[in-house]
C-alpha cells in the first residue's frame, strides 16, 4: 500500500508542556483512520500541524512525498489542492451561500469560468446528499448536519486524494451522525478517498474507520484495527472502550 502521510518523530511544546512526544504513524492510500484521544492529546493540534497551519517543535510530516515543513509556500499551496479540510465546525463563511461557499476552492485554485463552476457545485452538494434548493440558502438557515455536509461538499471541490476531517460529528443528533458515518464510508468506498479523522465518536470507529490510532501521555499508545486497539491494556484504552453500565 503506497503511503500518503507518513509523521516521524514529531514533538510539540506549549511552553514546559508537551502535548506530543516523538509521535510516528504513516497513512496508507485507501484507508479511513480515525485519531482518538482525551481532551488535552493534542488531536486537533496534530491535524493542524499535518495540513500545514502549525509548525510542530520538531519531527517531520511528509504528505503525499512532500515535507509539509521544509516546502515552499508555492508548494504548501500546491498540496492543499490535493486535499479536503472539514473543520470541526463547518467554517462556512457565514456571509456566503452554500453554492458559493462550495464555489470557494475553485476560484482560489482554478482559473475556471463562473459557467464551468455552477455545474460543478451543483454535483458536489449532490454528491453529499443535501438537496438543490440548499444551494442558495445561507448557513444560518441550514441544520447542523446539513451545515457538515455543506462544509463536506466543498472540501470534495477540487477531487481530492485525501480528506482530513476534525470532529465531523460534534454537535450532531445520533441520526444525523449515523446518516455522516455511511456517507463518508461511501464517499471512501465510491470514491477510493483516503481519509484521515479526529473523532471522540466511538460508533464512527464501529462503521466507517479501518484503523484506529490512540494518543495518550503525549504518545501514540496504540494502532491497529477498531478490534485490536479495543483489546489494549493502557487504562486510558479500557475506559475509553468501557461498556456503558
Amino acid at each position: 500500500m503506497e503511503t500518503v502521510l507518513r509523521v516521524q518523530g514529531l514533538t510539540t511544546r506549549f511552553g514546559t508542556q508537551t502535548v506530543h512526544d516523538g509521535i510516528d504513524f504513516s497513512v496508507g492510500r485507501g484507508e479511513v483512520v480515525a485519531l482518538i484521544g482525551g481532551s488535552g492529546s493534542g488531536k486537533s493540534v496534530l491535524l493542524r500541524e499535518i495540513i500545514g497551519l502549525m509548525r510542530p517543535t520538531a519531527g517531520r510530516i511528509e504528505l503525499f512525498g512532500v515535507d509539509v515543513w521544509g516546502s515552499t509556500v508555492q508548494s504548501l499551496n500546491a498540496l492543499r489542492a490535493r486535499f479536503g479540510v472539514l473543520f470541526q465546525d463547518g467554517a462556512l463563511f457565514s456571509s456566503l451561500t452554500v453554492a458559493e461557499n462550495v464555489a470557494v476552492p475553485f476560484r482560489e485554485h482554478t482559473e475556471l469560468a463562473r459557467e464551468l463552476i455552477a455545474p460543478l457545485v451543483r454535483f458536489k452538494i449532490g454528491l453529499v446528499g443535501l438537496p438543490p434548493e440548499a444551494a442558495t440558502k445561507a448557513p444560518s438557515e441550514l441544520s447542523g448536519g446539513m451545515r457538515k455536509r455543506a462544509a463536506l461538499a466543498r472540501a470534495l471541490a477540487l477531487e481530492p486524494e485525501m480528506l482530513f476531517l476534525d470532529e465531523p460529528t460534534s454537535g450532531l443528533d445520533p441520526v444525523s451522525g449515523r446518516e455522516f458515518h455511511r456517507l463518508l464510508r461511501v464517499l471512501a468506498t465510491g470514491l477510493g478517498l483516503t481519509i484521515f479523522v479526529v473523532t471522540h465518536d466511538p460508533d464512527l470507529l464501529a462503521t466507517t474507520a479501518d484503523r484506529v490510532i490512540a494518543l495518550a501521555h503525549a504518545k501514540v499508545i496504540a494502532d491497529g484495527p477498531v478490534a485490536q486497539v479495543k483489546r489494549g491494556e493502557d487504562p486510558w484504552l479500557r475506559e475509553y472502550f468501557a461498556e456503558p453500565a
